[in-house]
């Protein structure tokens, strides 16, 4: 196993980990045969090696979106690639274009983007998210309030 590839394993498990937390419930939606599945939390759950790794900056004023997607078929769920991009906008339209960074652990595939807030402002988290290249994209948008730590 490759040093990235170490480092984005304890990245999924730390995600994992902040997702069983009752303020972190999983939240996702459904098109077609997809599940998409997303979250948003702050940039310091992550430990500082493991950002610097994947290249995520962090700061009490910093937060992360993670999103994935699983293909069902058969009844069984897969991991699948998708192009993702995105806009976080503050309530006052103030908006931030998501880079989204590919982890691919083979049994796990994520998404993650990162954008600044102020200490109590609601973002406003639009996603175009397209497993398929033959298809549309999929529209996943949220509401979340950060604050600083």
């Amino acid at each position: 196993m490759n040093r990235l590839s170490k480092w984005a394993s304890a990245l999924f498990l730390s995600l994992i980990a902040l997702i069983s937390q009752p303020v972190l419930a999983e939240q996702f939606v459904k098109y077609d045969n997809y599940e998409i599945h997303y979250n948003a939390f702050y940039s310091t759950f992550i430990k500082p090696d493991v950002a610097q790794a994947i290249g995520i900056q962090r700061s009490k004023r910093r937060a992360l979106v993670n999103v994935s997607v699983l293909k069902i078929e058969n009844g069984e769920k897969k991991p699948v690639s998708a192009f993702v991009k995105g806009q976080a906008t503050s309530l006052i339209q103030q908006s931030q274009n998501l880079d989204f960074k590919k982890v691919d652990e083979g049994n796990a595939i994520y998404y993650i983007g990162q954008f600044g807030f102020t200490d109590d402002q609601v973002m406003r988290l639009a996603l175009e998210v397209q497993p398929d290249p033959n298809k549309p994209a999929y529209t996943v948008k949220f509401e979340q309030r950060f604050y600083e730590e």
